[in-house]
């Protein structure tokens, strides 16, 4: 009899204020692994906070509330827990501005998410393990921008940088993807490149990913689950076939489509 896999993310009754600003609500959520699951909402709805308490990287309010990742608790009554450090090594992190060290080669930056396996002074001189160069090369085709690995990062285009992200996340060996808005800096094409790699690394490795959206149609495209908060609540949690009009009306308000990036057909 197998057992059933913990969720990547389980987040219950979690708020999180700032000064008279409920950011954070109440939430409740679970994302099991396999699932591809799109943030969405207005401005200011509490999406990249909820998306950041789950890493640890915000504090949740003090009470009743917890959040695990993979199983370990992770945040509960106000504070990170001695698992945070753990949990974070099996989350693959996507951030908007690329998060890379621009002075770096495309490589360097990718080979930097092995540092959690290996000691630091290999990283400080730069003394890779032959197995690890491979990966990150073998990341870096795959996600297709091996040919600038020699390339200082900020060089590159930005879509070219978030896939060297995403490849660093798998040399990392990230069992989930989250990702806070990483198309918002880019142009529809290298988007649409960005979030295919995300539904690839998904599809053929079973990876959970969370990714924040501002553009609804990418998220009905790209995510089979959409969650949608408004004012640090969740509004809608269902598959992303369920957002006609009325429930988007009631998410964004009668200019909903301001949300969508490109023109609906």
């Amino acid at each position: 009899m197998s057992s059933t896999p913990a969720a990547v993310a389980l987040v219950r009754d979690v708020s999180k204020t700032y000064g008279k600003n409920k950011a954070l609500d109440n939430v409740s959520v679970e994302v099991m692994p396999g699932e591809m699951v799109a943030l969405i909402g207005p401005s200011g709805s509490g999406k990249s906070t909820l998306l950041r308490s789950i890493t640890g990287l915000i504090p949740i309010d003090s009470g009743k509330g917890y959040i695990e990742v993979f199983g370990e608790r992770v945040q509960q009554n106000g504070r990170t827990t001695s698992q945070v450090r753990r949990a974070r090594a099996r989350l693959g992190f996507i951030f908007q501005q690329f998060n890379l060290v621009g002075r770096l080669s495309l490589f360097a930056n990718v080979m930097l998410g092995a540092l959690g396996r290996l000691p630091l002074w290999r990283g400080l001189l730069g003394r890779w393990p032959e197995e690890d160069k491979l990966r990150a090369m073998a990341a870096l085709h795959r996600v297709g921008v091996a040919d600038y690995a020699a390339q200082r990062a900020n060089t590159l285009s930005g879509g070219q940088q978030q896939r060297g992200a995403i490849a660093r996340a798998i040399v990392q060996g990230a069992q989930a993807i989250l990702a806070d808005e990483p198309v918002a800096s880019l142009d529809p094409v290298s988007a649409r490149k960005v979030m295919e790699q995300l539904v690839e690394l998904n599809s053929r490795d079973n990876m959970g990913v969370i990714v924040t959206l501002h553009q609804v149609d990418y998220a009905i495209r790209y995510c089979k689950r959409v969650i949608a908060l408004q004012k640090g609540r969740i509004v809608y949690d269902g598959p992303s076939s369920g957002l006609d009009k009325q429930t988007l009306i009631g998410i964004y308000g009668p200019e909903f489509e301001d949300a969508f990036w490109e023109t609906q057909a």
